[in-house]
């Protein structure tokens, strides 16, 4: 299964953190959460309680419903880049 969400809200985060110019370690260290996550964060391999999102938002500066708009607009941008697949099965003959 993609993670089309986690891996939008990861480049997200990475697109604000490198916009302030910290690095991972920096990043991890003002969120308080260790690197390594920071890194399966920003490449969308892990799924993220609010709290750790809260934590990310508050450490880059930003309102968390500042990322929560963004991820919508990118999850809809990504709706019509390409058709969503459907889980329905053709009728049997």
């Amino acid at each position: 299964m993609e993670r089309i969400i986690e891996k939008l809200f990861g480049a997200i985060v990475r697109r604000h953190r490198e916009g302030i110019g910290v690095s991972q370690e920096g990043f991890a260290d003002r969120a308080g959460i260790h690197r390594t996550y920071v890194s399966s964060i920003e490449r969308g391999k892990v799924q993220i309680s609010i709290g750790i999102a809260h934590k990310l938002a508050e450490a880059l500066g930003v309102p968390l419903s500042r990322l929560w708009s963004e991820l919508e607009a990118e999850l809809s941008d990504a709706g019509k880049a390409k058709p969503a697949k459907s889980k329905r099965r053709p009728p049997s003959a």
